[in-house]
């Protein structure tokens, strides 16, 4: 809230500065609420300011500082670049740097670099916050899961369609009992020898989608035969950031510790049964090909 209440100053402030001086004609004030600095692809209004640019709709851009335009040195550096090249000037006010004088793209290279390290650093303080959480067995928040709600959530669910949320603040996950069913026929099916592919096939067929109401496939069906949580436990950290202005995520395996924490909420799914889904993949993935029936193998 608070954060929305700076944001909404700052648009003020800068309006009404722009406003007030007569050699100036006003643009509009492009701002991506909640949206991390450290990287441009899912900066909406960002890339649309860049694009006015190019149109010859902007002459100069004014800004709070450089961490409000850009955490990312080299994405600062070439989208400065390119506006020199436009001849269209940026001001970063908190600084102090105009990008069109001499030394404006070496000041702006030095103190980019110091607000890509404090992005660094506000990651590994978040990650270390996280890791300590873990290894108290609490969750880095409430997931989403197909057969399980949270206690204090109020959930309504059309299968067909997406599913609406109150999100609620303590509590541990509770089962969904027509969800849970639908996750025992599916582990069921498999051990009866029936293929990934099958099982969506057989579920869209019924008319069930998946909680974000998408159709099943292979990739879905595999997520829910895999996840562990299912037997009542819950593995922490089974994937991991690999680098904070990047944002790109992998799975861990092995890179970084894991943590398994026992009894979290009601099994849908026995360990036993759950163990022998695991060691159906492993004999399923090294018969390759011959393992997967639904796959036509014949010569004709």
């Amino acid at each position: 809230m608070l954060t929305g209440i700076l944001l909404s100053a700052q648009v003020s402030y800068y309006s009404a500065l722009i406003q007030k001086n007569p050699e100036w004609e006003y643009a509009g004030v492009f701002a991506d609420y909640g949206i991390s600095g450290t990287g441009t692809k899912k900066r909406e209004e960002f890339n649309r300011m860049l694009a006015e640019c190019e149109a010859g709709n902007i002459d100069i851009i004014l800004t709070k500082s450089i961490q409000r335009f850009a955490r990312n040195t080299v994405d600062l550096l070439n989208t400065v670049r390119h506006l020199k090249e436009l001849g269209i000037e940026v001001r970063f006010e908190k600084e102090n740097i105009n990008s069109l004088s001499g030394d404006g793209e070496l000041m702006l290279s030095i103190l980019a670099s110091f607000a890509q390290e404090e992005s660094r650093s506000i990651s590994e303080n978040v990650k270390w916050g996280t890791i300590k959480r873990f290894k108290q067995g609490i969750p880095n928040g409430k997931f989403s899961i197909f057969g399980y709600e949270w206690q204090d959530d109020k959930l309504v669910f059309n299968y067909s369609k997406m599913v609406g949320y109150r999100k609620g603040n303590d509590g541990n996950p509770e089962i969904i009992p027509e969800e849970a069913e639908i996750i025992r026929w599916m582990y069921s099916e498999y051990m009866k020898g029936a293929s990934r592919i099958e099982i969506g096939r057989t579920l869209m067929a019924r008319g069930i989608y998946t909680r974000q109401g998408k159709p099943w496939v292979d990739s879905n069906v595999k997520v829910v035969l895999t996840n562990i949580t299912y037997t009542g436990n819950m593995l922490f950290q089974k994937e991991y950031c690999e680098d904070p202005i990047t944002k790109r995520r992998r799975k861990n395996y092995g890179e970084l510790p894991q943590y398994f924490v026992e009894d979290t909420q009601e099994a849908i799914i026995p360990m036993d049964e759950w163990q022998a889904v695991q060691a159906e993949f492993k004999r399923r993935r090294e018969l390759g090909p011959f393992g997967n029936k639904s796959l036509k193998l014949s010569a004709f």
